[in-house]
């Protein structure tokens, strides 16, 4: 595993959620603090050690196939939600809309932050970021929903704006207005 290195850049928590285990769909429910165990937020419908393979990765398991979660939450920038509202034509762009689990503001290209990056609150709560979230049709529902005629340029207006999935390394608990301290691996681009 590659050396993980402080930077100097923070992120503030400018928003928690998580999704109802019994959702009718991907809308999350505003929080102020969450516990981060393990396995995601408790009572997250994302939450879970393991989960079953998705279409997502159907290149490595057929789907239902039980796999590692690190798809426990789901992180977005404020910064790029503001790009995404604008690019829709909508005044702000609700993170319940989207199914979020954080909002974080002051890292620029956040969803181009190195997989394998760490977020790590002062109380040493840290959360591994695994990959981009690529944008899908069910946060452009919910959209379309409570404003009308803008959800269906979501997918195209969050495509390299949609934001990280990630796990829980160390369990703590998260509350608005934390700062989280970004941690990148030491490592140079893959260059084959």
């Amino acid at each position: 595993m590659p050396e993980l290195c402080p930077t100097d850049y923070t992120a503030t928590i400018t928003w928690l959620g998580k999704v109802p285990m019994d959702r009718a769909n991907i809308r999350s429910q505003a929080l102020n603090t969450a516990r981060a165990t393990y396995g995601g937020f408790i009572d997250d419908y994302h939450s879970g050690l393991t989960r079953a393979s998705c279409m997502r990765v159907k290149a490595q398991h057929p789907e239902g196939t039980e796999i590692r979660n690190t798809r426990q939450l789901s992180i977005l920038s404020a910064e790029e939600m503001a790009q995404i509202a604008q690019d829709i034509g909508v005044e702000h762009l609700d993170p319940i809309l989207l199914g979020a689990s954080i909002v974080v503001e002051g890292i620029p290209d956040f969803t181009f932050v190195t997989p394998g990056s760490r977020l790590q609150a002062p109380d040493g709560t840290t959360i591994v970021i695994d990959v981009e979230n690529g944008p899908c049709n069910f946060p452009a529902r919910e959209i379309e929903k409570d404003a009308e005629g803008h959800g269906k340029a979501f997918k195209a207006a969050a495509r390299d704006k949609r934001g990280v999935t990630a796990w829980i390394e160390r369990e703590g608990t998260l509350n608005v207005g934390d700062k989280l301290r970004l941690h990148v691996p030491n490592q140079r681009p893959w260059a084959p």
